[in-house]
């Protein structure tokens, strides 16, 4: 087996750099890390803790975080991660944060005690990362956008997807149109997709409504929208996800309004459930099974073949459906 010696012959530094580089500890540079994994990969190199931990559990593992495992969105992403990942020989270790953005320093921690490959994560917000501990693994961001810490993410277009949908709902003559989402600080893709919508009115001329913002983990089936209602009077409503359209129809049946007869409704996500409904449900369908399989196989790139960071973004598709008809 390779020694540590030989790797910091073949990478051209000290040793103390490369048992740095390999523990993800203390001050190295993200272009030496690659250096070492490059030449640790090469050379076939394993480390006696990596091998004796693997061999406790029988194969490496890499570890996951999601905002929820129950959200048919992130269960979609989980399959692809574990498919890939099954066929890499690596196990998959799967935390959830509730949107709690408190709550994802403590996951990532309990993933990190299991001395994973590396890690996919789902952050309510990418930017506020640096409260994640400093030394991490090659970690790629799923559904975030790349920020400087974390250069390597998949994710698809949220602006240009809440800006599509919002087009295709004024095109239906609609302009009194509501935003209701989960909280923004629980999510950024909820926020770039309000963002879209924003565009999207202030193109076509109209000024977008202030978004009702609700929590995420609540459940929806209690939804209460007739203040809203008569508040703003809208005759479309943009949801922030499919679940919470769904959420959002139920609602409005409560007070007596039919959809999309009386109010139309689109989301975001493309769940498989909303095709089922009658009328199916209009909204963006997002390729999530194939963003965990690429996010997977990025991972394992980057942490055994040492290749560079990279955002990969995958398309989405608009869905007409049949709950947003011409307004009268």
């Amino acid at each position: 087996m390779a020694t540590l010696q030989q790797i910091a012959f073949h990478a051209g530094c000290s040793l103390a750099t490369v048992s740095r580089a390999l523990k993800g500890e203390g001050p190295v540079s993200d272009e030496m890390v690659r250096r070492v994994r490059r030449a640790a990969a090469e050379l076939g190199y394993r480390s006696r803790t990596s091998a004796g931990v693997a061999g406790t559990r029988n194969r490496p593992v890499v570890g996951v975080l999601v905002p929820s495992v129950t959200n048919p969105v992130f269960a979609a992403s989980l399959a692809g991660i574990q498919h890939r990942m099954q066929a890499a020989s690596h196990g998959v270790l799967i935390a959830q944060s509730n949107y709690d953005p408190a709550l994802e320093c403590r996951a990532v921690s309990a993933l990190l005690e299991q001395r994973p490959t590396g890690l996919i994560l789902t952050l309510c917000n990418a930017e506020t990362s640096k409260a994640l501990s400093a030394s991490l693994p090659p970690t790629i961001l799923l559904n975030n956008l790349p920020v400087a810490r974390f250069p390597a993410a998949v994710t698809v277009d949220n602006y240009r997807a809440g800006y599509e949908i919002t087009r295709h709902v004024l095109a239906h003559r609609h302009h009194r149109i509501l935003f209701v989402s989960g909280h923004f600080s629980s999510s950024d893709r909820a926020r770039l997709r309000y963002e879209g919508y924003r565009a999207a009115m202030g193109d076509a001329g109209y000024r977008p409504l202030q978004p009702m913002e609700i929590p995420f983990v609540d459940g929806y089936e209690h939804l209460e929208l007739a203040p809203v209602m008569e508040d703003y009077a809208p005759t479309a409503i943009i949801a922030s996800n499919d679940l919470l359209a769904l959420g959002v129809i139920g609602a409005l049946r409560r007070v007596g309004l039919s959809v999309p007869g009386d109010v139309s409704v689109a989301g975001f996500d493309g769940i498989p459930i909303g095709r089922l409904m009658n009328p199916s449900l209009t909204t963006v369908a997002m390729p999530d099974g194939d963003m965990g399989v690429a996010a997977a196989a990025m991972l394992l790139d980057i942490a055994t073949n040492a290749l560079q960071c990279r955002h990969l973004r995958l398309d989405h598709r608009l869905y007409a459906g049949g709950t947003v008809r011409s307004a009268v």
